[in-house]
């Protein structure tokens, strides 16, 4: 899914960079004069340094929420250790007996983060898309069932796969993203989510998987009966590889879909269900 939210915040950040009239309507005018380019290196300059950001340089960022608030958020009674980081506890508000732990921030990005990984945008926060693909997951449980389930691209959460191992008779779920670090933090997140005994697999298991990898793709071709990624369009080389590598993911059989499972306002703006035929 890639959400018009995007599209629909870059010419704000362009007329932010150029001085544009007003900000959150307020009459004074912004003070970025700089190219979009550098503006942008001015907002990640002062992410590093943990400032607080300018108004005018907030839409650069192409973020205008935080949830579609389809999951309650609560602190959780405990944590693991003392230095654990902050864990909560995500329930679905629409089918509330299902709940998970998450620990959501595994801590700042330092320099080294942003200029020697791979894509950082998934330790930055769970994207209201990741959200959305959850609550279907949730909502269609049926689908899974027996199924070899792969996430692509999942993040710091991998939210959308733990739904799956949670509330579906599957038979595997293995959550990937391309970036060490996300994948460190979805590893405790079962680690512990093991402990408290809300899967219903036993095959749950996560893995660096970057899609433009000839070696972790090969690893794992035509394993899956289903592969699914939120938001994970965004940047524009990695696209091309990112069809590629679910093709090359699935098994070779026809499914059928239901293409009642698609509701416009939920799916907004396009739901794919691909299949793969040979």
């Amino acid at each position: 899914m890639e959400s018009r939210v995007e599209n629909a915040g870059t010419g704000v950040a362009e007329r932010a960079a150029v001085g544009g009239p007003t900000v959150g309507g307020a009459s004074r005018e912004c003070a970025v004069s700089a190219p979009l380019g550098a503006a942008r290196w001015k907002l990640l300059r002062q992410v590093l340094k943990q400032k607080q950001l300018d108004d005018c340089l907030r839409h650069i960022s192409v973020r205008r929420f935080e949830s579609f608030n389809l999951f309650s958020i609560t602190e959780a009674k405990e944590r693991e250790t003392e230095e654990d980081g902050p864990w909560v506890q995500y329930t679905s508000v629409f089918y509330p007996e299902y709940s998970i732990y998450l620990r959501r921030d595994s801590g700042f990005l330092n320099i080294e983060d942003v200029l020697t990984s791979f894509d950082n945008t998934g330790n930055v926060c769970i994207w209201p898309s990741e959200e959305v693909l959850a609550y279907y997951c949730l909502k269609h449980s049926n689908i899974f069932r027996d199924l070899a389930v792969c996430e692509l691209g999942g993040g710091m959460t991998c939210l959308a796969g733990l739904m799956v191992a949670i509330s579906a008779d599957v038979k595997e779920v293995l959550l990937t993203d391309g970036n060490e670090k996300a994948i460190r933090n979805v590893s405790d997140i079962i680690t512990r989510n093991q402990k408290a005994g809300v899967f219903k697999t036993e095959k749950i298991s996560s893995c660096v998987l970057r899609w433009d990898n000839e070696t972790d793709v090969s690893q794992l071709e035509g394993h899956f009966d289903i592969v699914m990624c939120a938001d994970c369009l965004f940047l524009d080389q990695y696209r091309a590889t990112l069809v590629d590598a679910v093709k090359r993911l699935l098994r070779s059989t026809l499914k059928k879909e239901n293409p009642d499972m698609y509701e416009e306002n939920l799916h907004y703006p396009l739901l794919l269900l691909l299949t793969k035929n040979g």
